[in-house]
């Protein structure tokens, strides 16, 4: 693959980078900032791309190694009054569904986005994960539980 090809498969992929970043960051400037990053290291490692076919499938895994990383580097402490100034200041606009999937754990989280919000193959998001495809039904049906759980509780 050459870098013109890999700049229009970016310029392709960019609600998809932006969907899988928002599902693991809150911050959209940091979703920003980590596809930034996944965009630099997918141009300076494009000679380790095996086969053409699976370069979105290669892109988005770049994407999530940088997000976890970007998890890892910014763990912090939030004072409880900080916490509860800022969700005062920011308007709720997300519906009940979007807070339910925010519940869930990173790992079940991006395979709901990859596979519902995405339109992902349990084989593809198998794949761009690096788990098993029964892993990932199980993923799936775990929170499909959870978040059957958090809507009936919402709506009480």
């Amino acid at each position: 693959m050459k870098k013109e090809q890999l700049g229009q498969l970016i310029l392709a992929s960019e609600d998809t980078m932006y969907h899988v970043a928002k599902t693991l960051l809150s911050n959209d400037t940091d979703c920003a900032d980590v596809i930034q990053e996944a965009i630099v290291k997918a141009f300076t490692n494009l000679h380790t791309l095996r086969q053409d076919s699976y370069a979105k499938t290669w892109l988005i895994r770049i994407l999530i190694n940088e997000c976890y990383a970007f998890m890892r580097r910014e763990k912090r402490i939030v004072p409880l009054d900080e916490y509860q100034c800022q969700e005062t200041v920011e308007p709720k606009d997300y519906s009940d569904l979007y807070d339910a999937i925010r519940q869930l754990p990173p790992k079940i989280r991006i395979c709901v986005t990859l596979y519902y919000l995405e339109g992902y193959s349990v084989k593809e998001t198998s794949k761009i994960l690096g788990i098993s495809e029964s892993a990932v039904k199980n993923r799936l049906a775990r929170a499909r539980a959870r978040m059957r759980c958090e809507l009936e509780h919402a709506t009480m």
